[in-house]
């Protein structure tokens, strides 16, 4: 078995060699027609790049309320999420005058890729994810005294944000939603020939069964992961507008990556003394809730909600859901906002 899969590593390696792409960061997206206004870039969006060292630069986002902020939100990513994506949620959390930021993962969205196939998602780790943030953060945010700053992952990148709290950047709290501890079982996924490919430098190949992106593919409702039919679409109307922002399905080597931090984050629990949320959709088939609830656990304060009618990307759900969704943030976000109050007048 691992001689036939390593030849079709080689095959698709040699096959790989005659395709085209440009690994260049891309910053200024095309808005698609076909969507409401509800779905456009905020007032006085900017975006910006940030590079750690010799790692490829990511692209981050930032608008700030209409009235002095209140609060600083900087949102991780899910994995293939350009953050035009986002767009209706940070509109929703600068009007209640949160100064939101948003950063891509490396080799995603408008980041600069490690390969020169743009729509494959690889990473050899997520550490650098993980400093890029931590640059994000400590040199261009530069937090204030007199305003919380919170982290909001979602999926794989409430790894990053918890990781990166695990490994001492100062938050005031922490939102993960949907958080993917674990990936989803698939018969294309063989972890124990992971060490293989990465041995023979072949770790940014995909699995042979998983498929890179396609116009014609199933969109966010089709593929069960929102009941909103409208909301579904808006990652693929993006992705469709914008060729530089497409991904497909992950290379080996991110699948690697992902076991390792998720490993990581779980034996590192202890370090987190920030107050952290979890939220999950009762019907989420990605990622296994009881795992979330047994990390929630190990956190010195934690509390999860669960949103039974709610799938896997909440915050592209129906309004019955997605309102409540909000509405936990919020309460979370206020909290905060009180309790520094309350400090700085006692």
């Amino acid at each position: 078995m691992r001689r036939s899969f390593l030849a079709v590593l080689l095959v698709l390696s040699l096959a790989g060699c005659t395709d085209g792409g440009s690994r260049a960061p891309f910053a200024e997206s095309r808005t698609p027609p076909s969507l409401a206004s509800r779905f456009y870039p905020p007032d006085n969006w900017a975006w910006g790049y940030v590079r750690v060292g010799d790692a490829p630069a990511q692209r981050y986002g930032v608008s700030a309320p209409p009235i002095g902020p209140r609060a600083t939100i900087v949102i991780l990513t899910g994995y293939g999420e350009p953050a035009e994506k986002w767009f209706e949620t940070v509109q929703h959390l600068n009007s209640a005058g949160y100064t939101v930021w948003i950063l891509e993962r490396q080799g995603q969205g408008g980041s600069e890729r490690l390969t020169p196939w743009r729509d494959l998602g690889h990473v050899d780790s997520f550490q650098p994810d993980a400093a890029a943030l931590r640059a994000l953060v400590k040199v261009v945010i530069r937090p204030r005294a007199d305003r919380p700053l919170l982290l909001l992952g979602h999926a794989d990148g409430a790894l990053v944000a918890l990781g990166s709290v695990e490994d001492g950047l100062p938050t005031d709290g922490l939102i993960l939603s949907s958080p993917t501890f674990a990936l989803k079982p698939s018969s294309s996924r063989s972890s124990a020939l992971y060490p293989w490919a990465n041995r023979l430098k072949l770790g940014w190949i995909r699995s042979p069964h998983e498929k890179g992106w396609s116009r014609a593919g199933p969109d966010e409702f089709q593929s069960a992961l929102t009941s909103d039919r409208v909301r579904g679409g808006v990652q693929q109307a993006w992705l469709t507008a914008n060729p530089d922002l497409r991904m497909g399905e992950p290379s080996i080597g991110w699948q690697a990556a992902h076991e390792e931090a998720s490993g990581l984050v779980r034996t590192k629990t202890a370090r987190v003394q920030a107050p952290v949320l979890i939220l999950a959709g009762g019907k989420d088939t990605v990622t296994p809730n009881a795992l979330a609830s047994k990390t929630c656990s190990a956190l010195a304060d934690c509390r999860m909600v669960s949103f039974p009618a709610g799938r896997h990307v909440l915050h592209m759900e129906s309004d019955a859901v997605r309102n409540v969704w909000l509405a936990e943030i919020d309460g979370f976000i206020r909290a905060h906002i009180a309790a520094r109050t309350q400090r700085r007048n006692s």
